[in-house]
């Protein structure tokens, strides 16, 4: 079959690789129809996460059609048509069934690689380097599903492919990130990152019942997607003092929750300050650019919550934690429980309170991959969200 391999640094090829196969009862096989590119696979490319190898299949946004199960899977079957959570998860730990589906216990074969450098492991990934278990992604025509009896969902016939696949994981990150913030009637939400899941966790604010919803980004297509779609307020970063901003909109106090959907590679208007991050991870002194968090501890209002739903892999430098600490902030976290808001979201959906297929700007076959990364990475044709169909 065809597959998106990552080949190294800044460099993605579509090869030909062997046809996945049931290895354990639980499994399933799944034919890709539609899969995406997420800003966290770009992290991957750019090399800034550990135990990636050459040939290693990528991606973790995808859906298709179910055509083989093992003998253990009874809620599937061949023919039915499924969207798969990103975190691979047992169902039966005890973190699983806490609904902690991305800190699985048992789903990721290579835990002691990740006990050293975070304590304890979190769950396998698909996609996601051998840290995360080593597990083959879904830029492919075909993936193996572990575990298929708790991940997948069946998708009906009247939600399309580009609405479906986002709920493999941006639209659950986002909406996670929002619920983080225990956001109250009339309250104010800032949300750093104008990518799909910072749109994602200002559409998932407002439909909590945030009166304002601020969104903090550079490029002017992306804020409009903002405003246009979510009726969200924005402040570019590169044109106005961002925490001067959010105090003149919050009459001093600061938004009550502020959201970090930027993550390790962010970008930071201040020349001197962005120089500095960026040199001490190119020599990998450190491994995270955490502007975003910063200002977002920084901007906060006393007693308030930060919410960080950006992908974080190592260490950061210079984190205010006096701030952190003497103001009585709460900062809340985690990669997304996938499983945990699938079938609520899909509701949503089939309501018609929201439709994710907003964020999507291009669409493309499977072997323009290594072009989508390249449009993705430099933002080009006011890229948002590629889509490779298979």
């Amino acid at each position: 079959m065809k597959a998106t391999a990552w080949m190294g640094t800044d460099s993605v090829k579509v090869i030909d690789v062997p046809d996945p196969t049931i290895m354990n009862a639980r499994d399933a096989i799944v034919r890709i129809t539609t899969t995406a590119i997420c800003g966290s696979d770009l992290h991957l490319y750019h090399g800034y996460i550990p135990a990636m190898r050459k040939g290693d299949i990528l991606g973790h946004e995808f859906m298709g059609e179910v055509v083989e199960v093992g003998p253990q899977v009874r809620n599937l079957k061949p023919g039915d048509r499924v969207v798969v959570p990103f975190p691979i998860a047992c169902g039966h730990c005890s973190s699983c069934q806490r609904g902690l589906y991305s800190v699985c216990e048992n789903s990721n074969p290579n835990a002691g690689i990740a006990e050293k450098i975070m304590g304890h492991s979190p769950s396998g990934i698909f996609g996601y380097s051998h840290l995360l278990g080593g597990y083959a992604g879904g830029q492919a025509e075909y993936a193996r599903v572990p575990f298929a009896d708790v991940g997948p969902l069946k998708v009906p016939d009247e939600v399309t492919d580009d609405q479906a696949v986002m709920l493999a994981d941006v639209f659950p990150t986002g909406y996670m990130g929002a619920e983080m913030c225990d956001i109250k009637p009339g309250q104010v939400v800032a949300v750093w990152g104008a990518g799909p899941v910072g749109l994602f966790a200002a559409a998932s604010a407002r439909l909590l019942g945030a009166e304002q919803v601020i969104i903090i980004d550079r490029y002017p297509y992306r804020l409009r997607l903002a405003e246009e779609h979510i009726g969200a307020e924005t402040v570019n970063y590169e044109e106005s003092d961002v925490l001067d901003t959010l105090n003149e909109m919050t009459a001093g106090r600061g938004p009550d929750a502020c959201i970090d959907a930027v993550g390790l590679e962010g970008h930071h208007g201040n020349a001197a300050m962005y120089a500095y991050d960026r040199a001490k991870q190119a020599a990998r002194v450190e491994t995270e650019r955490p502007f975003a968090l910063r200002q977002a501890i920084l901007a906060c209002r006393s007693g308030g919550v930060v919410s960080v739903v950006g992908a974080y892999g190592g260490f950061v430098d210079t984190f205010p934690m006096g701030a952190f600490m003497n103001r009585s902030l709460t900062m809340r976290t985690g990669q997304c429980h996938v499983q945990r808001y699938t079938r609520p979201l899909l509701d949503r959906i089939q309501r018609g309170e929201i439709d994710p297929s907003f964020i999507v700007s291009h669409r493309m076959p499977l072997r323009d991959a290594p072009k989508g990364y390249k449009i993705f990475q430099k933002k080009q044709d006011d890229c948002t969200k590629v889509l490779l169909k298979v």
